[in-house]
């Protein structure tokens, strides 16, 4: 049977989850603050830990960076209010299991567990040096995963990341958006010598100016309204390893000013306190605008983009990545078959070109939702075009004749054609596609003896 530790200050909801963990075949121990939860890891062995996000003395992702370095074999599952989701998913990209969200759905909660039980079975199974009949599935492979491309573009992101990684020198990380600029921190991170303590992410543009000092320095308990209890900061949770910065360009003047000084300096002074805490950490950080434009403009502190810029990187947008469309595509339809229980074996040859005729504006993250879609949908061994969202059939690029964009003002025959394909010949989605009226799609099949 088994056996789950549930961290949750809130004693009637935490009972009520015991019960029905209980109730569902669950070993169960409670505690109701980090410091009984850390109490019980040592005292007893767990295969799960379920801890809330929010709680009276700690951090739940602070503690859940502290387990998964005690106690890596164990899978941690951070249960969050609707609020705090994306707090939740960058928890996931820093090791967490996954993550639930309040009000809970009994069914998602028992598959969540499920699931993280079993991948960590299956990765405890891989790496047992036992023969087997049949290769256990290893577990989906998680965000931070570097994927090494074939392209120039990809080629020369390695060198620079390889290069850098060993040394203590701030990064900045310049690209758009959705072209797996933290991935790229991550992997900086795993090659350096800090990779056995913490990998920070933050998040620049989610936090309100008000508070940035408090998320990245800390606050005492009582030093402003709502400060119920102790908080540490960013910088503090990061110490000897690398904090990484998303979206910098997006903090306010005074809040520029607050961390020009913490890197000049390597001290910070948490909210209410008078007390100086020294921090050993690198700094990565990362921006899909231009900061020089930023700092001609006098948004952006100069100072400041030097102290960040010791060098810089450029995360290559998909489109200059052409031969690597392919790679990163099987990579996300493992990982989704891996999340999603499916077996999809490839792409068939119509989605293969799709894919390679379209810009894809999202980067690499439009291509992972896009594939993850696709393996949900599809219930053969491959993904074919019906599968795929109607922008992909708006905005191709000049294709055997038919520019892919649903206009009847030019390649008229083609564009009508392909929307009776594309509808599966439903003649009523095909003129909502054409955006014209049944009566004049019944027209124009008619004088294009269309049948």
């Amino acid at each position: 049977m088994p056996k789950i530790l549930v961290i949750e200050d809130d004693i009637s909801f935490c009972k009520l989850l015991e019960k029905f963990l209980i109730k569902n075949k669950y070993e169960v121990s409670v505690a109701f603050s980090a410091s009984e939860a850390r109490s019980a890891i040592k005292n007893e062995s767990f295969d799960l830990i379920l801890t809330d996000l929010r709680l009276p003395d700690s951090d739940g992702i602070l503690l859940m960076s502290e387990f998964k370095n005690s106690h890596p074999e164990i899978p941690v599952i951070l249960m969050t209010g609707y609020s705090d989701v994306n707090t939740a998913v960058k928890a996931i990209k820093n090791g967490a299991a996954d993550y639930i969200s309040k009000p809970f759905n009994p069914d998602e909660v028992l598959l969540v567990i499920t699931n993280a039980l079993q991948n960590q079975v299956e990765e405890e199974e891989s790496e047992t040096p036992v023969k087997q009949k049949k290769p256990a599935k290893k577990a989906a492979s998680t965000e931070n995963e570097f994927v090494k491309g074939i392209s120039v573009a990809s080629k020369k992101l390695l060198d620079h990341i390889q290069l850098v990684s060993p040394t203590d020198m701030s990064v900045l990380i310049i690209g758009e958006s959705g072209t797996g600029k933290e991935i790229i921190a991550k992997s900086i991170h795993q090659q350096s010598h800090r990779k056995n303590n913490n990998f920070i992410a933050v998040d620049c543009g989610a936090i309100p100016k008000e508070l940035a000092a408090s998320e990245f320095f800390g606050h005492l308990k009582g030093s402003f309204t709502g400060a119920i209890s102790d908080k540490m900061g960013y910088f503090e949770a990061a110490n000897g390893g690398t904090l990484f910065l998303d979206e910098i360009g997006n903090l306010s003047y005074e809040n520029q000013i607050q961390l020009l000084r913490a890197l000049q300096e390597r001290k910070i002074k948490p909210v209410g306190s008078n007390k100086e805490i020294n921090v050993d950490i690198r700094i990565i950080t990362a921006t899909n605008e231009d900061l020089r434009e930023a700092v001609k403009n006098g948004d952006f502190r100069e100072d400041l983009y030097h102290r960040i810029n010791e060098f810089s990187i450029q995360s290559p947008s998909l489109k200059d990545r052409d031969e690597d469309l392919m790679v990163f595509a099987d990579y996300f339809l493992e990982k989704a078959n891996q999340q999603l229980n499916k077996d999809i074996i490839g792409f068939s040859p119509e989605v293969v070109s799709i894919f390679q005729n379209y810009n894809w504006p999202g980067n690499l993250r439009e291509l992972q939702n896009c594939v993850k879609r696709a393996t949900l949908l599809t219930q053969g061994d491959f993904i074919e075009s019906d599968v795929l969202p109607v922008e992909f059939f708006q905005v191709q690029k000049q294709q055997q004749g038919f520019s892919g964009n649903f206009s009847l003002s030019e390649n008229e025959k083609e564009a009508i054609i392909h929307a009776l394909n594309r509808t599966q010949n439903n003649k009523s989605e095909a003129a909502k596609l054409l955006k014209i009226t049944r009566k004049t799609l019944y027209n124009k099949l008619k004088q294009y003896n269309i049948d």
